[in-house]
């Protein structure tokens, strides 16, 4: 007999907003992006995927100038206090993706092995967003399955140590790929790009991510982002 699917669910979660200056992304005019969570329910736990932006610094403030959406209050709206979130998995340690990990205390936090050791390293994040009171990592080398049909994958580009998260659900796998692209169009462009590799099609052609072959075996329905509130889906059945 096979065994049922665990119910699984996945909500987004509004943090709020970043400014991001034009001269980071080569363009005349600054770019507001929105800063966007995750909370996925499981028959293991809630698992939160990113955090939102916390307490930032005057420096950081300044340049990206933030507006910020706490995260109780996200979580609030969902009908869940930040005390029952049982694990955290940040796609990066970049301030506006872990800035509330230091509201879950005691709380395992995923995260790939290089991804940690880079952010200790200075000049990368804000530190008191990393190494905090009660801060717990679960360090990872590589794929992990969190709980049945919940997979954290290495998705490096954005940073060395950048993950994602799989979600396999009974109507059909979910990816929160976080910022392993910036836009939905661009995961639908290396889609392509790796489609058409594998058709045969003669260079020139485009480049892609060598882990969109994994991701690709998970046949996602769904892929949701950090700082795109659109949603890739496929249009050619795989």
């Amino acid at each position: 007999m096979t065994a049922t699917p665990p119910r699984i669910t996945v909500h987004r979660l509004d943090l709020g907003y970043l400014v991001r200056p034009g001269e980071e992304y080569g363009a005349p005019h600054p770019r507001v992006e929105p800063v966007l969570a995750y909370l996925v329910r499981h028959e293991g736990g809630l698992l939160l995927f990113d955090t939102g932006m916390g307490e930032g610094d005057p420096e950081v403030d300044a340049h990206y100038r933030p507006r910020r959406r706490g995260l109780p209050g996200a979580l609030a709206a969902m009908g869940v206090s930040p005390q029952e979130v049982t694990a955290v998995a940040n796609c990066h340690l970049h301030f506006d993706h872990c800035g509330g990990n230091p509201a879950l205390t005691g709380r395992p936090v995923l995260v790939q092995r290089s991804e940690l050791a880079t952010a200790r390293g200075g000049d990368y994040t804000l530190d008191h967003l990393v190494d905090f009171p009660g801060a717990a990592y679960e360090e990872l080398d590589g794929e992990a399955e969190v709980w049945p049909g919940v997979h954290l994958l290495p998705t490096p580009g954005h940073t060395a140590g950048h993950q994602s998260l799989v979600v396999e659900r009974p109507d059909g796998t979910v990816v929160l790929a976080g910022q392993a692209h910036d836009f939905a169009f661009e995961y639908g462009a290396a889609h392509l790009a790796r489609r058409a590799a594998a058709d045969g099609l003669a260079a020139p052609r485009p480049p892609h991510p060598a882990w969109h072959e994994r991701l690709a075996a998970f046949d996602p329905r769904r892929v949701y982002f950090a700082h795109d509130a659109s949603v890739w889906e496929p249009t050619d059945g795989g």
